[in-house]
């Protein structure tokens, strides 16, 4: 792992393969009010040699053969009953979960919460930031989810904690999300990486996906876009930039007010936000906010290069076992199941 070069001066995130995905509309950091670093001159390329990929996925081996379900798993934090009851709602109808890492929301240590999805009968894929911890944290982490046998991890750098967030707590940031892949993958792990297709700069990041792929990524799951014919246009770059990993695409799934906003807010996310009016306006919400996330999933599989979807989002406003009940009707119906 190239540990030699020195992160980007000026970024906050201490990024060497940046920028993360969290770069505002306007260019500017999502830290900081300055510009993102790393929008003049061309972006830090892997140097040679390529990580190599060895990690097995029961994910990526059913995408290989149909489209697959990777939903979020939203729970209550530090309630290890919540945990139960949402995976036994969303693993039968999912092909794996996506536990993600908030930073505005601290939670079990992943290890424990891949213990306690297991238990309950899930199939993880554990994002991993490097907000909060240091190489050699994360390097326990990695030995432990490759010892409890998780289906995969989501390599990321991690969005910064926000002023009112355990303000006292140091923001760490020894390693950045493609250095993290190399890690995961040089210790076996299946490994897939986030990517923003329209945070700036947005010409510049098909060719970080094959970066990604050259640090030892396996998958790329996107953030949310404004419409399926951008992700057409993102993956079809990405691939003349020499990407050959498969895609899947962020469908963002809300029912009301707070599920729809909460997206909107996010740094590097892109609705449709003439849909979202739509459906918050409908005389039921909740039966048109599902019915988009199947219309949109549906489109975003028709993109040659994605192989499934993300379920991605809170899902109901009304706590989390009504968000994994909203998103188990959205892959059921994926799935074909009554």
């Amino acid at each position: 792992m190239p540990d030699l070069l020195p992160p980007r001066l000026g970024c906050p995130k201490r990024m060497v393969f940046g920028p993360c995905g969290g770069v505002r509309p306007d260019a500017r950091c999502e830290v900081a009010e300055h510009a993102c670093v790393f929008l003049d001159g061309p972006l830090p390329a892997w140097p040679e040699p390529p990580v190599a990929a060895a990690g097995t996925s029961r994910l990526l081996t059913a995408a290989a053969t149909g489209p697959v379900v990777l939903t979020d798993l939203t729970t209550a934090p530090f309630d290890a009953d919540s945990v139960r009851r949402v995976v036994e709602v969303l693993a039968p109808v999912s092909d794996a979960l996506l536990a993600g890492e908030h930073a505005n929301r601290p939670d079990f240590p992943p290890t424990m919460l891949a213990a306690l999805v297991h238990d309950a009968g899930g199939r993880l894929w554990t994002t991993l930031a490097c907000r909060d911890r240091n190489r050699v944290v994360l390097e326990q982490e990695l030995a432990g989810l490759s010892a409890l046998g998780v289906d995969g991890v989501l390599c990321v750098t991690g969005d910064a904690r926000g002023p009112s967030v355990a303000a006292a707590a140091t923001q760490v940031f020894d390693l950045d999300g493609p250095r993290l892949a190399a890690l995961a993958a040089g210790m076996g792990l299946p490994v897939a990486v986030p990517e923003s297709p329209e945070a700036p700069p947005v010409a510049a990041r098909p060719a970080r996906v094959a970066e990604k792929q050259r640090a030892g990524a396996q998958l790329c799951v996107l953030n949310h876009a404004s419409s399926p014919a951008r992700v057409a246009g993102f993956v079809a770059a990405a691939r003349a930039a020499g990407a050959t990993l498969p895609f899947v695409a962020g469908v963002a799934v809300y029912t009301d007010e707070r599920s729809a906003r909460v997206l909107q807010r996010f740094p590097g996310l892109h609705l449709d936000d003439d849909r979202v009016e739509q459906v918050l306006a409908s005389a039921d919400p909740r039966a048109a906010g599902i019915a988009a996330a199947v219309e949109e999933a549906r489109a975003l599989l028709a993109v040659d290069g994605v192989v499934g979807v993300n379920l991605s989002g809170m899902g109901s406003g009304r706590g989390e076992d009504d968000g994994a009940r909203v998103k188990a009707a959205v892959a059921t119906e994926l799935r074909g199941r009554a």
